[in-house]
């Protein structure tokens, strides 16, 4: 997205068209390390234990876990904080270091060493916008889903939890219903069959779910077993090199995600989908969209610990299935949202815009404020609409926002625009306290949302409905 040469910070001049160049120049993402891959990427690797003929080509070695996976969900505030015993990374925008594991470049966690409690606090009070509170935990423990001493699971939880049960439980499940209900957040316990029904994977009668499994599963491994031979072709050698270099970065603190075996999966979801796409064909940012509909599918067959747990050591069966629903799930969401990826991302184009005119309207304090200071919209919302807030938001985060998006209609295309709207406005006085065009940048590309939860997410949304019950309707008044 932005230029990969990194030199040492320069002056920053006064116009508008050289200015974020020269910003972009003098930062580091930790998301484009190692982008001149060694030649030999494609030279083959002792295969791992995933599902029998089906290997990938490099193997990546682990790397200090980073942000926390978190896919409980709840109603209330009790749902979103952990003991404050809970040892904490902080992300990886906010304090990296280079360095070398085996002679190739990684991005470290400022704190590789495991943090104590009053380390991680003092570290936190130092982000003046973040007020002291409990730690978030780092892994998707069901008993981390409260801070307060309170039961697990509260009397409302359990009756939204059997209002799940029974929906889902119907010989024909009322979608309509089932979206009224997962709106505000969705049980852990009944969030992957939630997401495959609303996604369209899943037919809603009850007697067709397993043979329509079966077929589609199969139907998958079919792909793989006509095309993915195909990858060093020289036909689609840049798509799978373009792929096999975006892969170690996809989380890449997280050690689940830097599991040969689960790297494997990634590359393999990819570079079908790209090839089957050719339209849009793979394009940087896709690769993040795997993550959440991997993390709720392995979640059936993981209780705790999902940050850490390996993959491997499931029967083959059914890594095959938490591989086959997570490429169907995420070819429906980017189904409806492909023209973000096609020749010039007009689709991002679009939302960028509309995002530009719909903050000139509620909050024209800090829209001339970006006039001021030189700062376009493109130059921080493109990867707000890439890849879907993902990068701005723990991932814990994203799999409630998008307990939402599937229950909206045409959430992740049209929404997602709302959402952003009021993500922005939520920084509000961040962003007027900035004095100049780096600091501003600085800001939008690395918000402080590392102790985000189900609270914080929850009223993000609700911004987002009021914003979308005002304008949607009556585009002209977002139009000067």
């Amino acid at each position: 997205m932005f230029p990969k040469d990194t030199p040492k910070a320069n002056n920053l001049k006064s116009k508008k068209a050289s200015s974020f160049h020269e910003f972009a120049r003098s930062t580091n993402d930790a998301w484009d390390i190692d982008d001149e891959e060694d030649e030999d990427f494609l030279a083959p690797i002792h295969p791992s234990s995933l599902p029998p003929t089906l290997h990938s080509t490099h193997q990546v070695p682990p790397l200090t876990p980073q942000q926390p996976i978190n896919t409980t969900t709840g109603p209330g505030p009790a749902d979103r904080l952990a003991p404050p015993t809970a040892e904490v990374r902080l992300q990886h925008e906010e304090a990296t270091d280079c360095g070398q594991i085996n002679g190739r470049v990684v991005v470290k966690s400022s704190s590789e060493a495991l943090l104590n409690t009053n380390t991680v606090r003092s570290t936190l009070q130092k982000q003046q916008s973040l007020p002291v509170r409990p730690i978030i935990p780092l892994v998707a423990r069901i008993s981390d889903q409260n801070s307060s001493g309170a039961p697990i699971m509260t009397v409302r939880d359990k009756s939204r939890l059997d209002k799940f049960k029974y929906l889902l439980s119907c010989p024909n499940s009322d979608l309509d219903e089932l979206r009224k209900h997962s709106w505000s957040g969705i049980p852990r316990e009944v969030r992957p069959i939630t997401w495959r029904l609303l996604s369209g994977y899943l037919p809603v009668n009850m007697e067709r779910r397993d043979l329509v499994l079966k077929r589609k599963r199969d139907e998958y491994f079919g792909f793989i077993e006509q095309y993915y031979h195909s990858r060093t072709d020289e036909t689609y050698k840049d798509t799978y090199r373009q792929i096999h270099i975006d892969i170690p970065r996809t989380n890449p603190l997280i050690p689940l995600f830097q599991q040969p075996a689960v790297q494997e999966v990634f590359e393999r979801i990819l570079f079908i989908w790209a090839i089957r796409h050719p339209a849009s064909g793979y394009v940087q940012g896709i690769n993040d969209l795997v993550t959440p509909f991997f993390v709720v599918f392995l979640s059936e067959f993981v209780e705790e610990d999902v940050e850490n747990f390996d993959v491997a050591s499931l029967p083959l069966d059914t890594q095959r299935n938490i591989e086959a629903d997570s490429f169907w799930c995420m070819t429906k969401l980017l189904d409806g949202i492909q023209d973000n990826y096609t020749f010039a991302q007009p689709g991002i184009q679009n939302k960028v815009k509309a995002l530009e005119e719909l903050v000139s309207r509620i909050d024209e304090d800090i829209h001339n404020y970006f006039k001021r200071y030189e700062v376009e919209y493109l130059q921080f919302a493109f990867r707000w609409m890439n890849n879907l807030l993902m990068r701005e938001l723990p991932l814990r985060c994203t799999i409630r926002l998008w307990d939402t998006y599937q229950a909206e209609q045409e959430g992740f295309s049209h929404f997602h625009l709302y959402v952003c709207a009021a993500f922005l406005i939520e920084w509000r006085k961040e962003i007027l306290s900035m004095v100049d065009f780096q600091g501003l940048l600085m800001l939008l590309q690395n918000l402080p949302t590392i102790h985000w939860g189900n609270e914080e997410v929850g009223l993000l949304l609700a911004e987002a409905y009021r914003l979308k019950y005002m304008f949607a309707d009556a585009p002209n008044h977002y139009k000067r």
